[in-house]
């Protein structure tokens, strides 16, 4: 057993030689999480919210996701704060559970990660190529196909490069991001009718219907999925200056900046055109809705050019996803906890060049599944497949990590815990709950459960080989820990 403090890993210390380099401010680190969480999200799940609520009382489902993606974004921000290394979840998990089951969550982490993040900006270039359907109504299907993968392929040549100028393309991204959501808002402000945005169907908010619930839970879902994003810096630790003050206000001033972007534009978009339209897959209101807008307001050309803002928005999503996602298998390779080569760094850029190389080609077999597979239910499988590994266990963690480490330099703590805690608990059981009913004949419930069964079962295959737990003894490492005082075992 080892417990002693590796100081490289301590908040705002000097990265090891050879590491990441410290490079990224606060403002480019809540540009990168808007940038992701924003992307392509509500330009084309508004229709699936309306969808699910049956109506303009969908904007529920977009309050829901934020209230969750705060409480959770709180047990972000103090894991982060705290342990700000490369790989996010990874690092928490490792730390929390090692007493108990060795390496096993970090690896089924890692396991899941490797999928889960690729396959959601893969949904980002599904609406890519869906937005640039409304400027070429001819685009057909191969040609989708082959342009979707020409943007996954620059997405990746862009990113082959050092942070310091990832961070200055981000920064022009989250500009064209802002502009974009801002002039779909105005315009919508132009022309906005209360009564398209405020009349509401019989029985909209019956609070003893099942169709309300069952709404509530798939608007959940959606929400949640369209504030994704508000943890991308978490995943670059390593590379941010100053994490322990950066990384809990990038996360908390994202979300509550994506959330009055949301709502404004949710409303917004509800009093121009009618909620009946974007439910019909004839319409192009259930496609392109920010572009069915900007056509009824301003005209024709201006719609033109508003879609060719999201398009770059669309992207910007995808390029920050795979930023932060390509650092998650780094620090579990330099650990044996994943497949070494991925714990190598370019020598000259310094960043982690086979965890970016296998994300954009499963990115861009996700894209290829989803482009002949509903948003809605690829939204919901992902979704699933990363409640349990990630958002449930990362909960645990939190409390683990207080009671195990109290001695843990925690330079930002949790507001009123454990309550976000419990709120962010509730609310990810309520997505997995409800995930087979809101999905009939596709179960997302067993898929994710037989991925994770199908994880433990490599765990202990590695395990064997590399003969540590449960093949061998635990190796405890408090590498966060500033002090000698040992954890509570």
């Amino acid at each position: 057993m080892s417990a002693g403090p590796r100081s490289s890993g301590a908040p705002g210390s000097a990265p090891p030689a050879g590491g990441f380099v410290r490079r990224v401010g606060l403002f480019q680190a809540t540009a990168i999480n808007m940038s992701q969480m924003c992307g392509i999200g509500p330009f084309v799940t508004i229709p699936l919210m309306v969808a699910a609520f049956r109506g303009p009382q969908a904007v529920i489902g977009f309050v829901a996701g934020a209230v969750l993606a705060l409480c959770d974004g709180l047990v972000w921000a103090e894991l982060g704060a705290a342990m700000p290394g490369s790989g996010g979840s990874y690092v928490y998990l490792r730390q929390a559970f090692q007493y108990r089951t060795g390496r096993l969550m970090p690896f089924l982490f890692v396991w899941t990660a490797m999928l889960f993040i690729p396959l959601i900006m893969s949904t980002g270039v599904v609406g890519f190529v869906q937005y640039l359907g409304y400027l070429a109504p001819g685009l057909g299907q191969t040609s989708g196909d082959l342009i979707g993968l020409g943007v996954i392929a620059l997405v990746v040549l862009l990113l082959w490069r050092g942070i310091e100028h990832i961070a200055r393309i981000t920064a022009v991204m989250w500009t064209v991001m802002i502009a974009s959501v801002l002039l779909v808002i105005i315009a919508a402000a132009t022309d906005f009718s209360p009564h398209l945005a405020f009349t509401y169907p019989a029985h909209a908010f019956d609070l003893t219907s099942d169709h309300f619930w069952l709404g509530f839970a798939a608007g959940l879902t959606i929400g949640i999925y369209d504030y994704l994003g508000y943890n991308t810096t978490a995943y670059m630790g390593a590379e941010i200056k100053d994490p322990g003050r950066v990384l809990p206000r990038s996360i908390i001033l994202s979300i509550l900046g994506i959330m009055a972007i949301y709502l404004l534009l949710q409303i917004g978009t509800l009093g121009v055109v009618d909620w009946h339209r974007m439910t019909n897959p004839a319409d192009i209101a259930s496609t392109s809705v920010a572009s069915a807008v900007l056509e009824k307001t301003w005209g024709k050309g201006a719609a033109d050019t508003v879609t060719v803002l999201i398009l770059v928005t669309a992207f910007a999503s995808v390029f920050t996803g795979l930023l932060g996602g390509s650092r998650v298998p780094y620090d579990a390779a330099r650990d044996r906890v994943f497949f070494r080569p991925y714990g190598k760094l370019h020598p000259k850029h310094r960043f982690p060049m086979l965890g970016l190389a296998t994300m954009g080609v499963i990115t861009a077999i996700g894209f290829l599944i989803g482009r002949h597979t509903d948003l809605a239910t690829l939204i919901q499988l992902l979704t699933t497949v990363m409640v349990i590994v990630q958002a449930l266990a990362q909960i645990v963690a939190l409390s683990v990590l207080r009671r195990r480490q109290p001695a843990l330099e925690r330079p930002y703590r949790m507001w009123l815990y454990p309550l976000p805690s419990i709120v962010a608990f509730a609310g990810w059981c309520v997505i997995y709950g409800y995930a087979d009913r809101n999905s009939p004949g596709r179960h997302p419930i067993e898929w994710s459960l037989a991925w994770l069964a199908l994880g433990c079962v490599a765990f202990l295959v590695w395990a064997r080989l590399e003969k540590v737990w449960p093949f061998g003894a635990k190796e405890i490492s408090e590498e966060f820990l500033t002090t000698e005082e040992p954890a509570v075992v």
